[in-house]
């Protein structure tokens, strides 16, 4: 099992879903930040459920990493307890480093999930190098397959368990008095899916795999929830076979993750079927069959539920963006639904975790309607509204040719960020079956235009350009190596006649451009794609960006946009020193700068202003850490962090927005 995904190795580690599986981990670092302090088996009292573990042990058969970084103990981590191989040791668990990840991860790709063993070496057979009988020097482990064993009786709790409401949050209440109470079927169930149901008041009784919830004897309960877990669902035919009679039953509204979503699919009268590679990640698009929407989600599963097997009065919920496979049915005529995916809060996006609120909504108009002598009737209330209005309201741009604004002429250590976010969105447009068109500056001479990549002239000596990806060939259908200029732009429009246009892949260059021409792109029949110029202008000017934070609740450093000296010195004496100016409308951060007295604020001012209209006089935050997130943002608001950093320095040239 191969992880991507920049979570903690401790959550990775415990996750009770990969018992049983070797764990490749691909990203760096691992075992620089150490270990926590253990959690204790048996806990009960939710806030003392340690955030970094999963589970209270560790559930995977093995560990591979490329490199090692946990020797000593001068963690990176302030939590840090002991090394991970300490960790490692403790329980039993072989690791292994010095591993080509990249070159395993593409067997696993081409090969699918496989059955593998770690073997170490013989201790009394001397290495010899380039031996032809390698194999010999090493101990022959017997090939296991994990999924015929019952994994699931390894990982559930021994007996049941009842956690309580958190601290400080008032307890939902039954109309007779009692704690609105949830029954969870641990099949592997992980520890931030039940803080997901603590934090939101839900008293939850969690039980063995194997346990009988439909008793006469058992305590009454208004919900039932089955968790994820590991291994093959067609193996746990009690636990199926019992949820078959909660359905039938239809007393309360049953909800599932995960593998209790393939269990739910299964009591159904649904089959599941075991995918090639799996889905493993922590940013994987899932979309809403219901709303249209789009969410981000995280994963860890190796099975599928057949959609073709789905039963009358069953329909699909979500599907994976990726591959189409199924991540969640729900119920037409009960409140009984489920998901592929991880809802709950951590690691991973958040984006779904409304989807337990879905839960308990359910299980109180449940109540509802039994307090009235009701049936359990009606399936669960899905938000967002529905996939047609929603499309009607942010209606999909049909275009088939599309113009794409380069960075132009940038020197080393200029936002050559730009050149790779227009090469993707490129790439992304080509896939769609769009024409583009690059118009970027690449030689001195700027009345040459190579178009359909004719050969330009051999004698050209290019630019100190770092932007050389755009124009490769191959990747834009015409490239114009013009200026990134208004007048550039228009000629271009009025030759190519292209229905779509790009301006916020080329950084401050191309954003200037479309502003210049925002009253005009109407007129030549050229539709704006991506973010607004409006919403551009708002970012781009200092005084309406520190305007639209205060509108929405956002604390920012106190400022004032200044067009003149004076009003610079008048809004530093208001501020008080330090100050940073910055520059509008400036690349790489031209003209911007930290004053300690009116003196230096004079002499960077004047500079400033030979560069901008606008200066914004601004709270010194010297010395703070500055933590800096790329988001990119779509119509229906689903937001995804292409990378996060933190900013070496004290740089003042670091825009708060990214528009790309």
């Amino acid at each position: 099992m191969r992880s991507s995904g920049m979570v903690g190795y401790p959550e990775s580690l415990t996750d009770p879903s990969y018992a049983g599986q070797i764990l490749v981990l691909t990203y760096p670092l691992i075992g620089s930040y150490g270990v926590p302090k253990r959690p204790a088996k048996g806990t009960v009292n939710p806030a003392e459920l340690p955030r970094e573990f999963e589970s209270y042990k560790i559930h995977v058969a093995g560990l591979v990493v490329s490199n090692y970084s946990g020797a000593g103990d001068d963690f990176s981590n302030h939590a840090a307890y002991s090394e991970l191989a300490e960790w490692l040791k403790e329980e039993g668990i072989p690791a292994v480093y010095g591993i080509d990840t990249r070159d395993l991860t593409k067997k696993l790709r081409e090969r699918g999930s496989t059955v593998g063993r770690l073997s170490q070496r013989k201790r009394d057979v001397p290495y010899q190098a380039g031996a032809s009988n390698w194999r010999d020097l090493y101990e022959q482990v017997e090939y296991h397959d994990p999924n015929a064993d019952n994994l699931v009786a390894a990982v559930t709790t021994p007996k049941p368990v009842l956690y309580s409401a958190d601290a400080g949050v008032t307890p939902l209440q039954h109309p007779s008095g009692r704690n609105l109470r949830v029954i969870c079927v641990d099949v592997g169930m992980k520890y931030n899916q039940i803080r997901c149901f603590t934090k939101r008041g839900v008293e939850l009784k969690v039980v063995p795999y194997d346990y009988n919830y439909l008793s006469s004897s058992e305590e009454p309960f208004d919900g039932l929830f089955i968790s994820n877990g590991p291994g093959d669902p067609a193996t746990l035919h009690s636990t199926t076979e019992l949820l078959a009679q909660a359905l039938d039953l239809a007393k309360f509204p049953i909800f599932g993750i995960c593998l209790g979503h393939q269990l739910m699919a299964r009591a159904s009268g649904a089959n599941t079927l075991k995918l090639k590679y799996g889905n493993r990640g922590a940013n994987i698009p899932c979309t809403s069959l219901v709303s249209g929407r789009c969410y981000i989600t995280s994963q860890n599963h190796g099975y599928a539920v057949d959609t073709a097997t789905l039963q009358k009065g069953w329909k699909e919920l979500f599907v994976n963006a990726n591959d189409s496979s199924n991540e969640g049915i729900y119920s037409t005529e009960r409140p009984f639904f489920s998901v592929q995916f991880h809802p709950e809060s951590a690691p991973g996006p958040r984006d779904t975790e409304f989807l337990f609120d879905v839960f308990i909504s359910a299980i109180q108009k449940s109540l509802e309607q039994q307090a009235n002598g009701q049936q359990l009737t009606g399936p669960v209330t899905f938000p967002g509204g529905d996939a047609a209005e929603n499309a009607a309201l942010t209606p999909r741009v049909d275009v088939r040719k599309v113009l794409v604004l380069g960075s132009g002429g940038l020197s080393i250590g200029q936002a050559g960020e730009f050149d790779y976010s227009g090469s993707q969105a490129i790439k992304a447009l080509k896939e769609e079956g769009i024409y583009t068109i690059l118009l970027n500056r690449k030689f001195r001479n700027h009345n040459l235009l190579v178009t359909d990549y004719g050969e330009a002239d051999a004698n050209l000596v290019p630019t100190a350009n770092i932007a050389t990806i755009q124009t490769s060939k191959g990747l834009a259908d015409k490239v114009y190596f013009l200026p990134v200029t208004a007048d550039s732009v228009r000629k271009i429009i009025e030759h190519e006649r292209p229905d779509g246009i790009y301006v916020t892949f080329g950084g401050q260059t191309a954003l200037q451009v479309g502003i210049q021409l925002k009253d005009e792109f109407e007129g030549m029949g050229v539709k704006v794609l991506g973010t607004p110029i409006q919403t551009i202008i708002t970012t781009e000017d200092r005084e309406l960006f520190a305007n639209a934070m205060e509108e929405i609740g956002e604390h920012c450093a106190k400022s004032a946009a200044a067009e003149t000296i004076q009003q610079c010195i008048d809004a530093a004496n208001d501020i008080g020193y330090p100050v940073i100016c910055r520059a509008a409308f400036a690349l790489g951060g031209l003209g911007s700068g930290f004053a300690n007295n009116e003196k230096e604020l004079v002499e960077l001012c004047t500079k400033a202003f030979a560069t901008s209209s606008q200066v914004l006089v601004e709270r010194s935050m010297k010395g703070w850490k500055e933590i800096e997130y790329e988001v990119v943002r779509d119509c229906r608001d689903n937001c995804i962090t292409v990378c996060n950093m933190e900013v070496c320095g004290d740089s003042p040239s670091r825009l708060p927005v990214s528009h790309h």
